[in-house]
């Protein structure tokens, strides 16, 4: 149990460095609309995300529709008077016949419910000549069990009525995952035979549904989403739209998304084929065959903010801290209007950007659902196994949940030999001044962690050993050391070329836990995650 013990306290030494260890880094991630990548932001909700809430499963309608057909198991209200009275409801038996009385059987099965009423009054009137009428009406249609599968929320089979409509077998079976399925690509099987498609789309946007008639076995299948479209800013409907095709035009998406009269302009979001993240400014008035493309993020915003963008000034210095400049405006221009102070240091000054946090977030919460995949799927040969399995999984949930809610600050890292004037600044950029420091942050497995002075002649060794030295949980291979800049070094105690690392004033030193791996399968993957926090999901996106 003590090795449990150890994961405790592992654990809860990684959390109170995430939110500091985040801001060390940024990532770059490769794709395009033109090629495999996407910019589209997955927190921005699917258009269709609230239409399966429930409603429809708890609701069974036995409406009118005047092109079902007759099926076993049916009950048909008939009323007949004048020369013959009946009243009565009459089952569609296992030949597809009812039986009305002083008139024998008739095959109604197949037969259309708007031509009902004519076909028994033709029947009934071949034994009552004249003075008899007939009214016919479906009293209930026959139950039915649908199979749901594909990209759904809760996969099955479930009981309706042949007259339901596809929304609310969908419903029972929680909905669409909005995720990965597609509201616009939904197949009705019957007999391995695909007998309909259905795009959802024409019921969210025009109220259009097509009635359909199941079958006993029929199986619904909600295709995979394949192509998204983000559209934000100055519309009714700001959504993520699911396209059917490479690409759309800006006329088609207008009337989709409703923009709002003030809307003059749209901003293009994409990757370039060399994995450059690109932004460009089109003018809706006369663009309206404009192509774009699924994987793109589309802003409709006004005249003045598609020309201008704001960006903060904070830490230390002495005017502005709140700016608007033009869209194209570099980290140069911008920060030789900056006014330093005395403290300013302004040689390890960061910048912090909104998109690069994104993709932080993005990159870290896929590697914690494959950690948790692989935690609940873990396998165990013996009892004893299974108890310390169950133990395992219990802590490394609790580490996932905890990890989910670090959020990333998205620093770029600024080389000293950057060329400011080629950093081209985003819309609510940060920049932050640090102030001056003399300070060296020893933090993690050491004795007696905390800050000292700093001291030039001082060496990596030696602000260790003034610390107590390692502790006895120490991963000597895993040191990081975190620069004032921003940018992480790894330090390896055993590797003699790391005599060439220089502690600078400003820096901190963070020396990693050592875990036992033969009680902790995830361990491996664990350590990944901690390094994505850490440094920014392993990559530092550099200029």
């Amino acid at each position: 149990m003590h090795h449990f013990v150890k994961l405790s306290i592992m654990l809860l030494f990684i959390f109170t460095q995430a939110s500091w260890a985040i801001e060390l880094g940024s990532v770059s991630q490769a794709g395009n609309s033109e090629v495999n990548g996407s910019q589209v932001d997955h927190s921005v909700k699917v258009f269709g995300y609230n239409l399966f809430n429930g409603s429809f499963a708890s609701n069974n309608q036995y409406r009118y529709n005047p092109n079902y057909r007759i099926n076993i198991g049916d009950t048909i209200n008939v009323k007949i008077w004048g020369a013959f009275e009946l009243d009565a409801p009459l089952n569609v038996d296992s030949q597809g016949n009812i039986f009305i009385p002083k008139v024998g059987t008739l095959a109604v099965v197949g037969t259309r419910n708007d031509e009902l009423s004519k076909k028994l009054q033709t029947a009934i009137k071949k034994e009552f000549r004249s003075n008899v009428f007939v009214y016919a009406d479906l009293a209930s249609y026959q139950a039915v069990s649908v199979f749901v599968t594909g990209a759904v929320n809760k996969p099955g089979l479930y009981e309706g009525l042949s007259s339901d409509s596809v929304l609310q077998f969908i419903d029972k079976a929680k909905g669409i995952d909005s995720s990965t399925g597609s509201y616009r690509n939904i197949h009705i099987l019957r007999e391995n035979k695909e007998i309909l498609t259905l795009d959802l789309y024409n019921f969210l946007l025009k109220g259009d549904l097509q009635v359909f008639q199941f079958q006993m076995g029929d199986v619904v299948v909600v295709e995979s989403v394949r192509e998204y479209l983000e559209i934000t800013g100055d519309v009714k409907r700001p959504y993520r739209y699911e396209l059917k095709a490479p690409y759309t035009t800006l006329d088609v998406v207008q009337k989709v998304v409703l923009s709002n009269p003030t809307s003059t302009n749209i901003l293009v979001t994409r990757w370039t084929k060399e994995n450059q993240l690109s932004s460009e400014i089109y003018k809706i008035k006369g663009n309206e065959d404009l192509k774009l493309y699924a994987g793109e993020s589309v802003e409709f915003v006004q005249d003045h903010q598609a020309q201008s963008i704001t960006i903060n000034i904070e830490g230390e210095h002495n005017n502005i801290h709140r700016l608007v400049v033009p869209k194209g405006t570099t980290l140069s221009e911008v920060f030789d209007d900056i006014v330093m102070s005395d403290l300013s240091e302004a040689t390890a000054f960061q910048l912090f950007r909104a998109s690069v946090a994104k993709q932080q977030k993005e990159l870290i919460l896929a590697a914690l659902d494959d950690l948790e995949a692989k935690t609940l799927t873990a396998p165990s040969i013996t009892t004893e196994e299974a108890v310390i399995r169950k133990q395992e999984a219990a802590l490394v949930m609790n580490f996932i949940e905890r990890a989910k809610k670090v959020e990333p600050k998205g620093q770029v890292v600024i080389n000293k030999d950057t060329n400011l004037s080629q950093v081209i600044l985003e819309n609510e950029d940060t920049i932050y001044i640090p102030k001056k420091s003399h300070m060296v942050v020893v933090q993690g497995e050491v004795q007696l962690p905390g800050a000292q002075t700093y001291v030039e002649s001082l060496s990596f060794d030696d602000y260790i050993n003034s610390c107590g030295g390692f502790g006895f949980r120490a991963d000597e291979d895993n040191v990081l050391i975190i620069h004032r800049n921003g940018a992480v070094t790894a330090y390896d105690a055993d590797d003699w070329f790391n005599s060439e690392v220089v502690i600078q004033p400003g820096d901190s030193i963070l020396v990693l836990g050592e875990v036992d791996t033969k009680y902790l399968q995830a361990v491996k993957d664990i350590t990944q995650i901690i390094y994505q926090i850490a440094v920014g999901a392993a990559i530092v996106l550099r200029y």
